[in-house]
């Protein structure tokens, strides 16, 4: 696909190759997490089912808050990165996006409950790392630094979104026992 005034041109073939690579990795590093967190003979039994909407709804506001601006961000996301960039319509999901990805980053930081209530876990420092990510990619564009807004919004799908929720999906926490447990 060729460049024109104001849009920029995808390879569809490259970044679906990236989305597959990422849930790659993301499997990876959740067995490797399950291995090297001792998990070994503990891990509770697996069941594979439809997702237990109830525990959800037990859960606390920040957490259904969280999981719904972080599916919702992950739904626009992943059509941002499969559209045309520089038109109007991926400027307008692209605040959206930036708004729901902020969502999820405050709410996360309310969320303090993976190793014990009150303390925060290592998945923190992703939303950390996001907090500063996020607003610094938003002023990139602004600036025309199109190459460095790209590089900072698919850190942040794909580290994120894409890692952090394939982490949600350890023994123990809530997204396995919605689906798993």
């Amino acid at each position: 696909m060729k460049a024109t005034a104001g849009q920029v041109s995808i390879d569809r073939g490259r970044d679906g190759r990236r989305v597959a690579l990422a849930i790659g990795a993301v499997a990876a590093v959740v067995v490797v997490g399950m291995i090297q967190g001792g998990y070994g003979s503990r891990l509770p039994p697996m069941h594979l089912h439809g997702p237990e909407f109830a525990r959800l709804a037990a859960a606390p506001l920040q957490v259904q808050l969280h999981l719904a601006a972080v599916l919702i961000a992950l739904g626009i996301g992943t059509v941002l990165m499969l559209g045309m960039k520089g038109r109007t319509m991926h400027r307008v999901l692209g605040w959206v996006w930036v708004v729901a990805m902020a969502t999820g980053v405050i709410s996360s930081l309310f969320i303090k409950t993976a190793f014990g209530p009150g303390h925060f876990g290592l998945i923190h420092l992703l939303s950390g790392w996001s907090a500063i990510a996020l607003p610094m990619a938003v002023w990139f564009i602004k600036r025309k630094e199109v190459a460095r807004h790209r590089r900072m919004m698919m850190g942040l799908f794909y580290g994120g979104l894409v890692l952090a929720g394939g982490l949600a999906f350890l023994p123990g926490r809530l997204m396995w026992g919605m689906f798993f447990g």
